[in-house]
């Protein structure tokens, strides 16, 4: 039997734990859910991470913009942290936690469109999003427990600038690109990493630590590899197919990587989780010897999200099946190219097995679907299982040629944008000609079938 950690699992984690997909405000509590009323244009952020401790201080400038009228609430991911100060344009605010939503009342209710500055000071432990070691900290996934954030709103992309203050010496990274590096007080440095588009609140990471390293290139791409727990010699070794891998996702998108440089970050245990520019990898969840088929999937996997889920992001997470189920089939599709066909076919027939497992307990659901699932596992059977298998069906069904031109047609029209299950239909019927509607009523849509409107 074949075992091994699911890619991004945090994600999912967070997604089974909040029960996301079942939660709906009630009308009075509309406008405080996480992210409801607003949209956040940037995050300015300036941080003192305690590495021993593991604790968290922090100044944040959110500027954000009203999408209603009347809004009297800023709800936010509620977290661990306490908060020191708030204040809206100047104007001071108060705070409160009232379940999972960290929420702030504003002087007066903000009309639509207009855009007002949310400026906080906070102190703590955060619960969840902090990993490492006493000489390595580095966060996965729960952004929005280090700073404030509405979490699971994947649709709402945002500016982000990090001023790290951190010991004399000490190497960070974070994504996007550093801009700088000066001396700041009591023999600490601050770093300024900046972000060279707007990513999802769940892809803000940061990393800290002494590091070795090695550099390498995919085409005009820089990469780099990191690690606190082995050499320069067997990072090479370790991240030798990524130039490979980044030359045939690139193809497969249509796209070059989506930013000029890409960084694996190599820590002990069986981490897998990707930020907006880099990823994080245990040496768990990578193959112990080279070339091997059977566990060659935790780089290729996270290294696909760069284009799908980070570059292309899901609007919401009724839709997640098109950031996990698509790098899910493109981690086939790499095995396919590097080791044959056989490889592909049990990389599928991995998940055909999830899958069977779900419907084997009595669930299965379109992949669109926008309710509770029982646990993490069933949720993985759908959102990434059977969202690889849809993805391997289409295929079959479209040829080669069409199947991959509408994935590039996708790509190519929703870079750095957000997207719905209906927009993967219409690029692959440009792509292949067909009306697909009903095999996307099949596997997506189920009975909540969106309004058909035939690519010209």
């Amino acid at each position: 039997m074949h075992v091994r950690k699911e890619p991004s699992i945090r994600i999912a984690v967070a997604l089974a734990c909040a029960g996301i997909a079942s939660f709906h405000a009630s009308p009075a509590l509309a406008d405080s859910a996480p992210g409801e009323g607003f949209d956040v244009t940037r995050y300015d952020l300036a941080l003192i991470p305690d590495l021993l401790n593991g604790t968290v201080a922090g100044h944040e400038t959110i500027t954000l913009r009203a999408t209603v009228d009347g809004i009297r609430h800023l709800g936010f991911s509620g977290n661990a942290l306490t908060i020191e100060t708030a204040t809206l344009d100047g104007i001071p605010v108060a705070s409160a936690l009232h379940g999972k939503v960290l929420d702030f009342d504003l002087p007066r209710p903000l009309r639509r469109g207009r855009d007002v500055k949310l400026e906080l000071s906070y102190h703590g432990r955060p619960a969840r999003g902090f990993a490492g070691s006493s000489g390595l900290l580095y966060t996965s996934y729960f952004a929005c427990d280090w700073m404030i954030c509405p979490q699971d709103r994947f649709g709402d992309k945002a500016d982000f600038t990090l001023n790290l203050r951190v010991p004399a010496g000490m190497e960070t990274l974070s994504i996007g690109r550093m801009t700088g590096k000066r001396l700041g007080p009591d023999g600490t440095e601050i770093h300024t990493w900046r972000a060279s588009r707007p990513y999802s609140a769940y892809l803000y990471g940061f990393a800290m630590g002494r590091f070795s390293r090695a550099d390498d290139k995919a085409g005009s791409a820089d990469l780099t590899y990191l690690s606190d727990t082995v050499d320069a010699a067997d990072l090479k070794r370790r991240f030798a197919a990524t130039p490979d891998m980044v030359a045939f996702l690139s193809d497969k998108a249509g796209l070059p990587l989506p930013e000029r440089g890409y960084v694996q970050l190599l820590v002990e245990g069986d981490e897998a989780q990707e930020a907006a520019t880099y990823s994080v990898l245990g040496v768990d969840a990578l193959p112990t010897t080279d070339n091997d088929p059977a566990e060659d999937w935790a780089i290729v996997h996270e290294l696909s999200h760069q284009w799908w889920g980070n570059l292309v992001t899901c609007a919401t997470l009724k839709d997640f099946w098109l950031n996990e189920g698509i790098t899910t089939f493109m981690t086939a599709a790499w095995k396919e190219h590097r080791y044959g066909r056989a490889a592909y076919d049990a990389e599928l027939d991995i998940a055909r097995k999830r899958l069977e497992g779900a419907r084997a307990k009595g669930f299965d659901k379109p992949l669109a679907w926008d309710g509770s699932y029982p646990n993490l596992g069933t949720r993985r059977a759908i959102q990434y299982s059977k969202g690889a298998l849809f993805m391997a069906h289409l295929r079959t069904s479209l040829g080669d040629d069409a199947f991959w031109s509408g994935l590039r047609r996708y790509s190519r029209t929703h870079a750095g944008g957000t997207v719905t299950s209906i927009d993967l239909e219409r690029a692959m019927e440009a792509a292949s000609g067909r009306d697909l509607h009903a095999l996307f009523a099949e596997w997506v849509f189920g009975t909540d079938i969106p309004e058909h409107q035939p690519t010209s």
